[in-house]
């Protein structure tokens, strides 16, 4: 390991000394259990340890705070995922832990592939694609227009299309 990465990782662990119990304490506030808030606390001094070159920073729980919070959302995106597609498809009991594995690991490549689309766009797409809804369906249920509908869906794929290109 060099200086740098050896100064930097002594620069995070002292963050994480002087704020983890903090950050436990201000997450614990919006999700439902102490270790999912110590577990969210850890990944974000995680994805701060694994940034390059993090220079001083001025507003130390401001930056924990935002990395946090889109740790958060994350977590709730993939949850709000996972609950759509067992209601959309139904659980099955006979399903081995392999596959149930799977279909989490498929829905994870979804949300990642649907991550930065507008959130009425990623909703129009998992409502037709996970619960099969049709066009008209989705638009009553969304407040939205047919015509929005079918521009979410080009979007969306377009997405989909541009994702499958660059593998």
């Amino acid at each position: 390991m060099s200086g740098a990465d050896t100064s930097h990782s002594d620069y995070v662990g002292g963050l994480f000394r002087s704020h983890y119990d903090w950050l436990c304490g201000r997450l614990h506030r919006h999700v439902d259990s102490r270790a999912h808030a110590e577990d969210i606390a850890a990944d974000t001094f995680v994805q701060l340890l694994s940034a390059p070159g993090v220079v001083p920073i001025r507003q130390p729980r401001a930056l924990l705070t935002t990395i946090a919070q889109r740790l958060m959302y994350q977590r709730w995106r993939r949850r709000d995922l996972e609950r759509a597609s067992f209601d959309a498809e139904g659980f099955d009991e006979t399903q081995s832990p392999e596959e149930l594995a799977q279909r989490l690991e498929a829905l994870q490549a979804i949300d990642r592939l649907l991550d930065g689309l507008p959130g009425k766009v990623r909703a129009t797409f998992l409502a037709s694609q996970l619960t099969g809804l049709t066009y008209p369906q989705i638009a009553a249920e969304l407040g939205i227009s047919q015509r929005s509908v079918s521009n979410h869906m080009a979007h969306a794929f377009k997405r989909c299309r541009h994702a499958c290109a660059l593998h």
